[in-house]
């Protein structure tokens, strides 16, 4: 491979090669990797693990029938923003003891999100790029213990399941986002993509069913139904208070709000426009038979969940930065200098500001007031959104460009 000559392509080259070194590349060390993760934020965090506290709150307090989204100041800071049905999925790590339960949550986050990259269909040298790509990312999320690494891998299994025609399990992993933290209810963009609609449907309601119905087999149905009334009544008022949060609306929302100042429009002004710019690409029908168009739409729910949410805090951005990744691999043609710029610009402001790596008074003064840490990725979606609406996905309109990109 010849060098280039451009700096920013000389930085790119040898980043490329330098991860193209056997043990770099070997999956093996991937793995080990994102098990060695997990383990040093669960031993960092294990006498500050409050969210998980939080989360072994929803199972024991709704088998001892009480309320799920009042505060519990003895055991544990803040509220509970996740559905009843969170009860079923915490139990096996809520019923051990703390130091055994931490470990093995985040553990099991990390390798859920790694065996879903894994089912992503691009080629193995680019799933080692994500892989890396996201290492940092899934830390930070991993630091506060937190469900959005699943929410990244269910929004992956719905799309790769669909693929494969296997939409009996893309709904109910479309469902287990949804009656955990909502999130997962993007998953039904890919719904133009299935070749079963009708099972795919069917599916849905049918896992809606059980999932609203499971916790009323540890509890009781007058209990589970007051509670997801409480769910909702608890989420609306979440959202009308994160608007100016230091640490919520991460996103291009809060970015938007807290640059502006200004509190009195709706997000709706925001959100409205984003959701005609999400949809406008589905218009390209000819584009669907093109597997590079249908994960570029992977990489858009992934992004476009995090940038439009109030709820966004820092460490739900391993969900979007996947969609980066995704974003940066799926396409046929090569990358130019300015999609490498991004992808570096995005690592440096987004993943890499909450770290001590990056200066102090940069962070405190510039990222964390004003929500920057939204934007590389906010361009990098209109980016997304504009190639989806100019480019032609068929690799055999890209000869020579696939055997490089590989």
């Amino acid at each position: 491979m010849l060098q280039p000559k451009n700096l920013l392509m000389k930085v790119w080259y040898h980043i490329k090669v330098f991860f193209n070194k056997p043990f770099f590349s070997d999956r093996r060390t991937l793995y080990g990797l994102w098990l060695l993760l997990p383990l040093i934020a669960g031993i960092t965090k294990l006498m500050q693990c409050n969210n998980f506290l939080i989360f072994r709150g929803v199972f024991h307090h709704l088998i001892a029938r009480l309320p799920l989204y009042v505060s519990y100041p003895a055991e544990y800071f803040d509220l509970n923003h996740y559905g009843p049905f969170f009860s079923l999925v915490i139990a096996p790590f809520a019923a051990v003891p703390i130091w055994v339960g931490l470990p093995a949550w985040l553990i099991g986050l990390s390798l859920f999100l790694y065996w879903a990259i894994s089912t992503l269909p691009i080629s193995n040298r680019k799933q080692i790029y994500i892989y890396w790509f996201c290492a940092h990312e899934l830390l930070t999320a991993l630091f506060m213990q937190q469900f959005n690494v699943a929410i990244a891998a269910v929004i992956i299994l719905a799309f790769t399941l669909i693929e494969r025609e296997k939409d009996f399990w893309a709904a109910f992993f479309i469902l287990l986002g949804t009656f955990t933290k909502l999130y997962g209810i993007v998953g039904l963009a890919f719904f133009f993509f299935s070749k079963h609609k009708l099972k795919f449907t069917v599916s849905c309601f049918a896992w809606a069913a059980f999932m609203f119905l499971a916790p009323m087999l540890i509890s009781s149905p007058d209990y589970v139904v007051s509670q997801y009334v409480a769910w909702f009544e608890e989420l609306v008022l979440k959202n009308d208070g994160n608007n100016f949060a230091l640490m919520q609306n991460i996103s291009l929302l809060g970015m938007i709000r807290k640059i502006s100042g200004c509190a009195t429009y709706s997000n709706l002004w925001v959100i409205i426009p984003g959701l005609i710019i999400f949809f406008v690409p589905y218009f390209r029908l000819g584009q669907y038979k093109h597997l590079a168009f249908r994960e570029t739409l992977l990489a858009s729910v992934l992004i476009f969940v995090v940038l439009f949410s109030t709820g966004s805090e820092s460490s739900t951005y391993i969900i979007a930065f996947v969609g980066v990744a995704v974003w940066y691999w799926a396409v046929p043609w090569k990358r130019s200098k300015w999609d490498i710029a991004l992808m570096i610009f995005a690592f440096l402001i987004t993943s890499m500001s909450p770290s001590d790596l990056f200066p102090r008074c940069i962070r405190e003064n510039y990222i964390i007031p004003y929500a920057l840490k939204a934007l590389p990725v906010a361009v990098i979606w209109f980016q997304l959104w504009y190639e989806m609406l100019t480019k032609n996905y068929d690799e055999k309109s890209y000869p020579g460009v696939k055997s490089s990109m590989c």
